[in-house]
């Protein structure tokens, strides 16, 4: 018998139409949406990052939207034990749970509960590191890193040194790297009883849909968001300023580049991330890709299809 408790994953590539998939899913099965979204966790982020619309979401409960303040930060471990929590809450009420998001790490984390060990930090090991990166430059923790995890150096960006230091702290406090610790939290089975939905399409009706959605966030106002944010406080370097679409937009109010260059920027660097996200999710296991145009009615007959499949079909709530 069947014990693990349902949890069903809407992902795929920006812009294809996860959003409207998933609440016409949730409308069906007596479901509640959790957004894996790096972006749509902050306030005030409303056009950069396509966030779903109160109109939008049908009455359905959304989660982690509008939680955090843009100048926090959000990472893959805030983000797992908040969905985790959201995910319970929803069970108790007797409905499932349905993740919506392009961001895959996120995803697996969840989906597999991986472990992020948190190893007592080393404050002074972490000081000593910090203060070697500001009089050496990052290129030294970065040849430091390589020196005892030569995965993890491939895979860090060379100017991250947050997360430099921490894969040289967690090695030096388990004598183990923190890729192989990844690696085998990648290995572990799910918990749950998953369904897992990766939406896909021609590449080039994507990108068009990709440039589309540019042009449309900039006349709902994309740059003035920006100006706003940058006016509250957020810095650059901040995580919420990663995001794509602010942090081309901050580049041209710093007067770096002109507005359509900054626009341009964000169209090719979007179509590269929707690139990497059909990489990502076609590592995964037990997913189920959806070719959208084998469904020309769209998320209506999309989600039937998926309440049939997972046995939960029911008439439409009102």
């Amino acid at each position: 018998m069947e014990t693990r408790k349902p949890l069903i994953i809407i992902a795929g590539p920006t812009a294809s139409g996860k959003t409207a998939l998933s609440v016409e899913l949730a409308g069906r099965i007596g479901g509640e949406v959790i957004s894996a979204d790096s972006m749509q966790v902050y306030r005030y982020m409303d056009v950069g990052s396509a966030k779903v619309t109160p109109e939008e979401t049908c009455g359905i409960p959304h989660h982690l939207i509008d939680v955090l303040e843009p100048t926090e930060d959000f990472n893959v471990v805030t983000f797992q034990k908040m969905a985790k929590k959201a995910m319970q809450e929803i069970w108790d009420r007797g409905h499932i749970p349905i993740i919506c998001g392009g961001t895959g790490f996120y995803v697996q984390a969840l989906v597999r509960d991986i472990d992020f060990t948190e190893t007592e930090e080393d404050s002074r090991l972490r000081e000593e590191l910090e203060q070697r990166a500001k009089r050496e430059g990052a290129e030294a923790i970065h040849r430091e890193l390589a020196a005892v995890d030569p995965e993890s150096a491939k895979a860090i960006h060379p100017n991250n040194v947050k997360r430099m230091i921490r894969a040289i702290e967690f090695y030096r406090q388990t004598g183990m790297t923190i890729s192989e610790h990844n690696r085998r939290e990648r290995e572990r089975k799910s918990p749950y009883r998953c369904f897992y939905y990766v939406l896909n399409m021609d590449r080039a009706v994507l990108y068009d849909r990709i440039n589309r959605r540019v042009d449309l966030m900039m006349r709902q106002g994309l740059l003035e968001e920006t100006r706003k944010l940058r006016d509250m406080g957020c810095l650059r370097s901040s995580t919420a300023m990663q995001g794509l679409g602010y942090k081309e937009m901050m580049s041209f109010l710093a007067g770096e580049c002109t507005l359509e260059e900054a626009v341009d920027d964000i169209k090719e660097n979007t179509r590269h991330f929707a690139k990497r996200q059909l990489t990502w999710f076609r590592r995964e296991q037990d997913v189920r890709w959806i070719w959208l145009p084998d469904y020309p009615e769209g998320a209506p007959a999309i989600a039937e299809m998926i309440a049939r499949e997972i046995g939960g079909s029911k008439e439409k709530q009102e």
